[in-house]
């Protein structure tokens, strides 16, 4: 009888650095506090619609569509994964 091998992948949140071009989600919170208060002040919000806009030709920045299509943000990569999106 072989042994069963169960294997458990720890749950991480998806961060919007992880959308592709078009695709969209809803905040979740902000994972770094030290850059949260500037991301809040840029209109992250939790409960805020976010959809993925462009990606400059190396990858950094990105733009950002905040709400409804009204609002365009360019971040950083690096900030754009402390940004988590809701399940």
């Amino acid at each position: 009888m072989a042994a069963s091998t169960t294997r458990t992948t720890p749950q991480t949140r998806r961060s919007v650095k992880d959308l592709r071009v078009g695709e969209s989600g809803t905040i979740c919170c902000l994972q770094d506090p030290e850059m949260a208060l500037k991301l809040l002040e840029m209109g992250c919000i939790p409960g805020t619609r976010i959809r993925m806009n462009s990606r400059a030709p190396l990858g950094c920045p990105v733009t950002l569509v905040l709400g409804d299509d009204d609002y365009t943000l360019s971040v950083r990569v690096s900030e754009a994964a402390t940004i988590l999106l809701k399940d």
